[in-house]
């Protein structure tokens, strides 16, 4: 099989999960505490269950030999050729104040790459996918490839993350270094700051603690409209931990020396 014979089923699973998560946005739902520690909030919803369990029996049923990754359920046949990494509802704490900038990530790996991604936003009807190879955009706009812009400095960067406050103390030292570079930083955004940067409209995200379902499905995305994606040291990112994605490669390696500086 290839990659090009899972594309309608990804379809399917992005229109479950909005079907599933819709009717729980801006409502008043349940919020447990994931960390279980008051001051480090780490949401979940009813949303974030539900999504992931409607996705979780779709692919079972068409592909009972596949492995899945999910946020919230666990890890299944993880050795398996191909597995599927969910989250289904990344930017939570967006998602439950009622702000639209969070989204269904679907990836897909092949012996351990991930070789499909789509970033899907049922509210604003937004989706966003990638094969490393090219990167496209479906949306109340219509459709077209995905390119990154070209940035010659940091000097000329806008960079985005989605808060400071999550890193640790030297991570959040080194992010200023780069933050006193670049020419605007914004903060918020989770996977959506990911896609815009594969849009053209950003250059540079940088992030810590990431987990493996944070970034699989945003890493075809990113290369395929002709990015970089790597962790701080330059390594691949499909693990997760601290992340940096750019636009353009001159962006990224001025970014990567100031974070490893």
């Amino acid at each position: 099989m290839t990659v090009i014979d899972f594309t309608a089923f990804i379809g399917r699973l992005a229109t479950a999960s909005g079907e599933t998560i819709l009717p729980f946005f801006r409502t008043s739902l349940s919020i447990d505490n994931k960390s279980g520690v008051a001051h480090d909030f780490d949401p979940v919803t009813e949303a974030d269950r539900a999504a992931e369990a409607v996705m979780r029996r779709l692919i079972k049923a068409q592909f009972p030999q596949h492995g899945i990754v999910g946020e919230e359920f666990g890890s299944e046949q993880e050795d398996a050729e191909y597995v599927w990494v969910l989250d289904p509802i990344d930017g939570t704490k967006s998602f439950i104040a009622g702000f639209p900038i969070w989204g269904t990530l679907i990836a897909l790996l092949h012996k351990g790459t991930s070789v499909f991604g789509m970033m899907h936003q049922p509210f604003i009807g937004e989706r966003f996918s990638g094969d490393s190879g090219s990167a496209h955009y479906h949306g109340p706009s219509g459709e077209r490839k995905l390119a990154v812009r070209r940035c010659a400095s940091l000097q000329d960067a806008t960079m985005f993350t989605t808060s400071p406050l999550l890193m640790n103390k030297a991570d959040r030292a080194a992010f200023n270094q780069v933050e006193e570079a670049v020419r605007l930083t914004r903060y918020g955004g989770d996977c959506y700051s990911y896609c815009m940067l594969a849009a053209g409209h950003l250059d540079l995200v940088v992030e810590t603690e990431l987990k493996a379902y944070d970034i699989a499905a945003l890493i075809p995305i990113i290369t395929g409209a002709g990015g970089v994606v790597t962790t701080w040291e330059g390594n691949p990112a499909q693990g997760g931990g601290r992340i940096i994605a750019a636009g353009d490669p001159r962006v990224h390696e001025a970014a990567i020396k100031l974070l490893n500086g």
